[in-house]
């Protein structure tokens, strides 16, 4: 017979697993039902032909490298610039607002929006740069709270302008989506998983975190022509 020690050891151990299990599948459950929540909620506002979209002012530019980890031209970037090019050209917005990293003087992605996006014949008065676009949430919550944007066309890959809305609808800005097609990337699959992974995250901090951009600062309403910006 086992010992008192060794049976309540062994309870222990299976309350521990019990437990375990029900973490497992509720932490399981709370993911697919906030990646539900975030495509549900923003399925009627993404259209795959730019024919199709909205007009605005505005289209708001999401910042990505130029270049893949292995130093060949990034597909997502050259997408998203030829989708916005576009746009621009058949009239469906008439500024672009380019927000990205600006992490060192080495890497800008605004600036490298603004330059490409003038040898694809969009002029300079029609480019404003966003240099704090830290991150998905930084760009839009920026868009409203600094440039004073009210209604905008969210350029970026189908699979990034569910979250990207979601944001934008939970911080009262009216934005559609544009999804930018092109040659995709092998990694895909990749991709797509740290998507689901960040929507989950976004529902977190838009409803539980109360998170902030990481750089805000005053208010500097969007102006529909620009200066050349300083390299």
């Amino acid at each position: 017979m086992k010992s008192a020690p060794l049976r309540m050891a062994v309870k222990i151990a299976g309350w521990t697993i019990a437990a375990g299990l029900a973490l497992t599948l509720l932490a399981g459950a709370g993911f697919a039902a906030a990646n539900l929540w975030v495509w549900y909620d923003t399925r009627d506002r993404i259209y795959t032909d730019s024919a199709m979209c909205p007009v605005a002012d505005v289209g708001v530019v999401f910042g990505t490298s130029f270049r893949m980890r292995d130093g060949s031209p990034n597909p997502y970037y050259a997408a998203r610039l030829d989708t916005a090019a576009e746009l621009y050209r058949s009239g469906r917005v008439s500024h672009l607002l380019l927000s990205g990293d600006n992490r060192s003087i080495h890497y800008n992605e605004p600036i490298a929006m603004w330059r490409d996006l003038q040898q694809r014949h969009v002029p300079r008065s029609a480019l404003t740069l966003d240099y704090a676009g830290l991150s998905t949430f930084d760009t839009v919550v920026r868009a409203k709270k600094i440039f004073g944007l009210q209604k905008v066309v969210l350029i970026t890959q189908d699979w990034h302008l569910p979250r990207a809305l979601f944001i934008a609808r939970a911080k009262g800005l009216n934005a559609y989506g544009c999804a930018a097609w092109g040659q995709q990337s092998g990694s895909d699959t990749y991709v797509n998983n740290r998507e689901l992974a960040a929507r989950a995250l976004t529902v977190m901090d838009v409803y539980l975190l109360g998170r902030k951009p990481r750089i805000l600062g005053e208010p500097e309403p969007l102006k529909l022509s620009a200066e050349e910006p300083a390299d």
